[in-house]
């Protein structure tokens, strides 16, 4: 069995580039997650909202990309806001801490709407 395959949708809601991510974000995936956050910073969105909705695992790396592209986006006086109900990967930002760094939602709308 192969790597589990991410799926990663972008799209601009109410002013903010969201981008949904579905799957695992492993040491596999991350770097995927790593480009595509990096392409719309670079594309200059300054808003941008992660759906984590749709992940049911995030190990260390994936919380690396998450802190990674806090600091790039935060240079540029930018938001970076995550979508990520209770579950797994909540659990996971709570017990490291990254609760308290990064603003998280429960829906897109939320988030948008902040």
């Amino acid at each position: 069995m192969g790597p589990i395959d991410l799926a990663l949708e972008r799209k601009t809601e109410s002013g903010w580039g969201v981008l949904a991510v579905e799957g695992e974000v492993d040491l596999y995936t991350s770097p995927q997650l790593r480009d595509a956050v990096n392409g719309m910073i670079e594309e200059g969105h300054e808003r941008i909202v992660l759906d984590l909705t749709s992940v049911g695992f995030m190990d260390s790396s994936g919380l690396g990309v998450l802190v990674t592209a806090l600091k790039r986006i935060r240079e540029r006086d930018g938001s970076l806001a995550l979508v990520c109900p209770e579950g797994s990967v909540h659990k996971v930002l709570t017990i490291t801490g990254l609760d308290k760094v990064f603003p998280i939602h429960r829906s897109v709308a939320e988030a948008t709407a902040a």
